[in-house]
């Protein structure tokens, strides 16, 4: 069962790469325990590998895991399931159709599941078709509210906005975020985000309200040379967020 994670006055939580085990550990004490570490299901070969090294993790950070398919890759939905059911982590990354799946397979209601939703170009909608099969056809547009609704029929708990390329699809995000604010739904915006926007596209989500909002940092804070995140741009990060969340700790 996951620890009761220690969230900034419960809104605001990073989410970041672990390369390692040492790297896990100082990227959690960087953010001082208000952080998920994400870790890639695509790394591994087999099931039993994949829990045995991801044990380590868990142990090492009071089960900050945050387990990963791996940039969203469909075809890892499955073994994700199947991962989330034996390690019980914090935090589970689904695309849509897997959803269902990995709640089942944690038979729990406190571990965080998203479900991946696409940005359409469309202000007020998003694609659904993130699954295996799916995502090879045209995509699914539906209304972000009834994404919403879908997702907590499946036992999901929050969106994963992927690929926001930063700040390229600003307006649409803005109404994904508050359809999650009005739905009480978790947010978790990914793809593009840095150092530089990082401040803005969580202040967007608080601002309207937003109950939790998970960002994720992958590549931009990645030392190219070990692969490791960088511990240093995850306090950096890790400041912002306080900053943010003493500015609207009152909405």
């Amino acid at each position: 069962m996951k620890k009761e994670p220690n969230y900034l006055g419960n809104r605001l939580s990073l989410n970041v790469l672990a390369n390692s085990i040492e790297n896990a550990k100082a990227c959690y004490e960087a953010a001082e325990g208000n952080i998920l570490l994400g870790v890639l299901s695509k790394e591994y070969d087999t099931d039993e590998a994949a829990i045995e090294d991801m044990k380590k993790y868990i142990e090492a950070t009071d089960n900050a895991l945050s387990i990963g398919l791996g940039a969203g890759d469909p075809n890892q939905s499955q073994m994700v399931s199947r991962l989330a059911g034996g390690l019980q982590p914090q935090h589970v990354n689904q695309v849509f159709t897997g959803v269902g799946t990995s709640r089942g397979k944690l038979a729990q209601d406190q571990t965080i599941v998203n479900g991946l939703v696409s940005p359409t170009g469309k202000v007020g909608y998003v694609n659904i078709a993130t699954g295996p099969l799916s995502s090879k056809k045209a995509s699914v547009e539906i209304t972000i509210e009834a994404a919403i609704t879908l997702l907590k029929d499946m036992g999901g708990s929050s969106i994963k906005y992927f690929p926001m390329k930063g700040l390229t699809h600003k307006e649409e995000y803005r109404a994904v975020a508050k359809a999650c604010a009005e739905n009480d739904f978790l947010l978790e915006p990914t793809g593009g985000i840095d150092l530089e926007n990082f401040g803005e596209i969580v202040e967007i989500a608080l601002s309207v309200g937003v109950e939790k909002v998970i960002p994720h940092v992958y590549s931009s804070i990645i030392d190219p040379s070990s692969g490791n995140t960088r511990p240093e741009d995850v306090a950096k990060l890790y400041d912002i967020m306080k900053r943010l969340v003493e500015k609207y700790k009152n909405q």
